[in-house]
Parts: C-alpha cells; structure tokens; sequence
C-alpha cells in the first residue's frame, strides 16, 4: 500500500510520462470497442475497469464534460489528436477514429490518475 498523495509533481509525471499516455490509450481503445454505444456507457465501463466500481453521477458528469471538451479541440485540431496517440512502444488501433480515440485517452488518463486507482488500501 502506498500512501495518499496529491502533490503537483505526481500528477504531471502520471499525466505526461509517456508509459502513462500508452496505458490511457490502452483503455480508451477498450472503452470505445467493448464499453457500448454511448458515451455514457463507455464512460462507466472505462472507470469501472480501473476502480471496481460505478461512477458516481457527478464524477460521470466531469468525465464525460471533459471527453466534450476534448472532442471539440481534437476536431479543431486532428493533428494534434494523430500526434497523442503516436506516443509510447505500442501502435494504436487503425480501426479506431482518431478524434474520438484521442479524447477517450485524455479522459482515460484522468481516470488512472484517480488516488483509488493508484492506491491499494
């Protein structure tokens, strides 16, 4: 078990170290090909896989305002989303679009960046 954290330093390196980047990306590519239809349903399947358990309504709401917003910016900005889902070892899916993958990676980063998911208590 590790103790509760939530200084500055932790949070840049899990949220930009490319290893981290790689593994949001894993699980946004099984949120988008196993979690459903919606983005609801992905939403809860992808923060249930790192928590063992539902999101709350209002974590839900944040999650899925933040894929919003991400969404936006990758439509304005395809090269942008192209260049996050280039980053670590393993490709990504081809199958998968790319604005939408690049969202569900920012969003699945925050999820595993949640102290519950980091900390075996």
């Amino acid at each position: 078990s590790r103790p509760r954290t939530n200084t500055p330093l932790q949070a840049l390196v899990l949220l930009n170290d490319p290893t981290f980047v790689e593994a949001a990306r894993g699980l946004a590519g099984r949120m988008l090909r196993e979690g459903g239809r919606s983005s609801e349903q992905q939403v809860q399947f992808g923060f249930s896989l790192a928590t063992a358990r539902q999101a709350t309504n209002a974590e839900r709401a944040v999650l899925l305002n933040e894929y919003e917003r991400q969404r936006k910016s990758f439509r304005e900005d395809e090269a942008a989303a192209e260049e996050m889902l280039k980053i670590g070892q393993s490709s990504s899916d081809t199958k998968l679009d790319v604005v939408e993958h690049a969202a569900w990676t920012s969003v699945a980063a925050i999820i595993l960046n949640l102290d519950e998911t980091l900390t075996k208590n």
